[in-house]
């Protein structure tokens, strides 16, 4: 909610401290702006971020949840939605501009007055349809029972992982989906995060490996999540990553996480696993 009391004021006639509150028209102009540089210091902190070699457009949507009081309805709308090239944003001075002007210079989307709270079709949203995805197993409620995570079946291990960041996604609205097996170097499974902040699309891979994890599949990790426009890869091993690959995903959105780090993530939820690669088949998945 927007602040009204603007400064608070002593009345020597009644001998008390008295707030003065901006008028409704004051208001409505002052949530206007502070969502328009909501959206102008978002994208901004976006492109000066860590991943600033990697980023070269931003699509801000601003979603805004309420009641509504004519049904008493809840709802959720995007308010505003904004696109942004690098190139064109890194001409603006925002410390001189009008937050209003820059967003329509931007071609950004509104819908009339903000705090009448009308909601306008995203520029961009996540997509979560994809003939690739399948149904999943519950492969996580059997763990207990597979002595050693690396001579499980490859597809079996997938269908772990995805149950694994299913329960580290489990906040509201997020999901996680397993696509098709295909033994190739494309997606195993699909993060959708809608938080705004942290949020959007993850791509993640597993590789029940029994050697050191090939600089190539992390490179092709990083291909693909170009290619599915993910905000982050992961990449997840029974085995171990070599220095090559550290050193590749240094300044990435790439996170690995090899068979010791996935033992641990698995006991953090309860479930108590082993990795022996030395017992492990000679096959890798």
């Amino acid at each position: 909610s927007i602040p009204r009391v603007v400064e608070y004021r002593y009345s020597s006639k009644d001998r008390a401290i008295k707030p003065v509150q901006m008028k409704q028209k004051e208001v409505e102009q002052f949530y206007e702006s502070v969502l328009y540089q909501i959206v102008l210091r978002t994208i901004h902190e976006v492109f000066e971020s860590v991943y600033v070699p990697h980023v070269h457009m931003v699509v801000f949507n601003g979603w805004v949840e309420g009641v509504d009081p004519a049904t008493g309805a809840d709802f959720r709308s995007c308010l505003v939605s904004c696109q942004a090239t690098k190139d064109e944003f890194q001409k603006i001075n925002l410390s001189k501009v009008d937050p209003k002007q820059c967003f329509r210079s931007l071609k950004g989307l509104s819908a009339g007055p903000l705090y009448n709270l009308a909601p306008v079709k995203p520029i961009m949203a996540i997509s979560r349809e994809d003939k690739r995805f399948v149904e999943s197993r519950d492969v996580l409620a059997e763990v207990a029972s597979i002595p050693n995570l690396a001579t499980m079946d490859w597809e079996d291990f997938e269908h772990l992982v995805r149950g694994l960041f299913e329960k580290i996604f489990s906040h509201e609205g997020a999901e996680v989906r397993i696509t098709r097996a295909s033994r190739d170097l494309g997606v195993d499974a699909v993060a959708f995060d809608p938080d705004p902040i942290r949020g959007g699309k993850f791509v993640i891979q597993a590789k029940r490996y029994n050697n050191v994890v090939p600089l190539s599949a992390v490179r092709d990790l990083y291909g693909t999540m170009i290619n599915e426009g993910a905000v982050k890869g992961i990449l997840v091993t029974t085995s171990y990553f070599g220095p090559d690959a550290y050193e590749f995903v240094k300044d990435k959105p790439i996170t690995l996480i090899d068979g010791s780090n996935l033992v641990y993530m698995l006991a953090q939820h309860g479930y108590n696993v082993k990795i022996e690669l030395q017992k492990s088949v000679k096959t890798e998945g």
